[in-house]
């Protein structure tokens, strides 16, 4: 099971800021938008009722950006187990090319998510079953869930 999960974004007159490109807090706007589809399209329902995620720390770098009207292609993943209550997940935005292939990494991100518990209100460690479906690094859960 691939735990990478795609979305395109495409640059709307709200995202441009007065040097005509995409504001960096919209990027951290799709980051979190392109997280929470990934959690949404595969994590169980009773997961999705029980526990939200919260961001701890967002670390990105900008390398290019795009203007209005333009899209990238954004991959998201879980390169890690957790640790603790906390996951950390990767975000690339790319360039589109006009046959509708990702082309230069644009932006990379990596951000510091923690769960909470819905009806606590209180965080809590990692389920090991939440993981399933994010995983290829079942050989680092065992021991973190």
């Amino acid at each position: 099971m691939s735990n990478r999960f795609t979305q395109a974004f495409t640059a709307l007159p709200e995202h441009i800021d007065e040097l005509g490109h995409v504001n960096n807090a919209v990027w951290v706007n799709w980051i979190q938008e392109l997280a929470t589809a990934h959690w949404m399209a595969v994590a169980a329902p009773e997961h999705q009722a029980a526990y939200v995620w919260v961001v701890t720390r967002h670390e990105i770098d900008y390398r290019g950006n795009i203007g209005l009207g333009e899209s990238v292609m954004a991959e998201t993943f879980i390169p890690h187990g957790p640790s603790g209550a906390r996951f950390d997940r990767s975000a690339e935005f790319r360039t589109v090319s006009p046959d509708g292939a990702a082309g230069k990494l644009i932006v990379a991100a990596k951000t510091t998510w923690a769960i909470i518990d819905r009806a606590t209100g209180r965080i809590l460690r990692v389920p090991v079953d939440v993981t399933i479906p994010f995983r290829p690094f079942a050989a680092e859960v065992s021991g973190n869930g």
